[in-house]
């Protein structure tokens, strides 16, 4: 199933052109900003910034999992804490962890997912450095 991926990274090294990291690609970063991950959450970042798919949906326990920890009550009861970006709303948000990764987050409460988007501007400017 992943051959594709496999003969593209082989072609990319062969030609010594690819695809920007997904460093390069992030979105999150802001002229004068460094990037600041809280350390509980780098591993959800690090998930989120190699993974190719535009979208990636995580259940909440497969977020704890890859966090270490259990989510916040308002994680799991507010659509806030996955969508703010205002630091003082909830400092135990991991929102940097996904922004950073060049992603937005969609909480679904009820059935306890959220999905990891890159937004469309983000998906034009890393096609256009194709």
């Amino acid at each position: 199933m992943w051959k594709w991926n496999r003969r593209r990274e082989l072609t990319a090294r062969l030609w010594g052109t690819a695809d920007p990291p997904a460093a390069e690609r992030q979105t999150g970063k802001l002229p004068g900003k460094t990037p600041e991950i809280p350390g509980r959450c780098v591993g959800l970042h690090s998930y989120l910034s190699n993974r190719y798919a535009d979208m990636v949906v995580l259940t909440f326990s497969q977020l704890e999992d890859l966090l270490g920890f259990a989510l916040p009550d308002s994680a799991r009861t507010r659509h806030e804490w996955w969508t703010s970006t205002d630091r003082d709303v909830d400092q135990s948000s991991c929102a940097d962890a996904w922004i950073l990764a060049g992603r937005t987050a969609k909480p679904n409460l009820q059935a306890r997912t959220v999905a990891f988007e890159r937004p469309i501007e983000s998906l034009r400017d890393s096609r256009s450095l194709a």
